[in-house]
């Protein structure tokens, strides 16, 4: 039996099509900061994979409220790893300090600048402590038509505006929620010991906010100009990585996955609206 955590949020909403048969819960249905509910809920729906999609992803709150978002994001991949199931736990960009200027490999040094990337990192780290066979995939960027994402943000931004501004100066790639929930199901059968590491996951590509916007924007056949400003138009209390463009060599060649491109993937995710 297959389980998947966050299972209301935009990649488990995106997996819920894919995997009719498995188990979805949310905070309300499993708390996987609760290390007896896991090991019971697990156990007693004979679970053996795990495709862990809750986080706590509130990036400039996390800065606030570091103690909620290590239980979340630390302790609860820490008590799934520790069932025993295989587990596909789901990683970000922001493990990385962003000062690089080529993709970076699922090798590279990390260096995270704010308390989500920190908390996020040492969620690998427990995962790698104590799981037997885990999978841990780190994306960026990502949207789909469900949840609250920067697509359906410039959207409606786009149906009551003129004009918007957006940084110009913060390099990746985004990542549709769809294609990223195909790879993890052909990841799932080829789960085993010799697979087990790190591995990064985004659509092809490279741009910045400002190139997603517009084409946003011309894709969804919407009037609103996008103006080009620097990330010191729009100070946040975390840092973002300026440049995380992430290495998907790995992921392609040890489990066979075709990516599309980042525009591919947008049309793919406007269909839907």
């Amino acid at each position: 039996m297959i389980l998947v955590t966050g299972g209301n949020g935009q990649l488990g909403t995106e997996l819920s099509k894919l995997l009719p048969d498995a188990i979805f819960t949310d905070a309300n249905e499993l708390d996987i900061t609760d290390e007896n509910a896991v090991m019971e809920f697990v156990k007693s729906h004979n679970v053996d994979t795990i495709v862990n999609c809750a986080a706590y992803t509130a990036v400039d709150n996390a800065e606030d409220n570091i103690e909620l978002a290590t239980k979340v994001n630390v302790d609860g991949p820490k008590n799934l790893a520790k069932t025993g199931a295989k587990l596909i736990h789901i990683s970000t960009d922001y493990v990385f300090d962003g000062m690089g200027c080529k993709p970076y490999t699922p090798e590279d040094k990390t260096n995270p600048i704010s308390v989500y990337g920190k908390t996020k990192l040492a969620g690998e780290k427990a995962v790698i402590e104590n799981a037997n066979i885990y999978v841990i995939i780190r994306t960026a960027w990502l949207y789909s038509p469900y949840g609250k994402n920067f697509v359906k943000t410039m959207r409606m931004l786009g149906e009551t505006k003129e004009s918007i501004n957006v940084v110009c100066d913060q390099i990746g790639t985004p990542t549709y929620a769809g294609d990223l929930a195909e790879a993890i199901k052909q990841i799932i059968p080829q789960l085993k010991k010799e697979n087990s590491g790190i591995y990064h996951f985004t659509n092809e590509g490279v741009c910045s906010w400002y190139d997603f916007s517009t084409e946003i924007m011309e894709q969804s056949k919407l009037k609103c100009r996008v103006n080009p400003v620097p990330s010191s138009a729009y100070p946040t209390k975390a840092t973002r990585p300026f440049y995380s463009v992430l290495d998907k060599s790995k992921i392609k060649k040890v489990f066979g996955i075709e990516i599309s491109h980042w525009k591919k993937g947008l049309e793919k995710c406007l269909k839907q609206f």
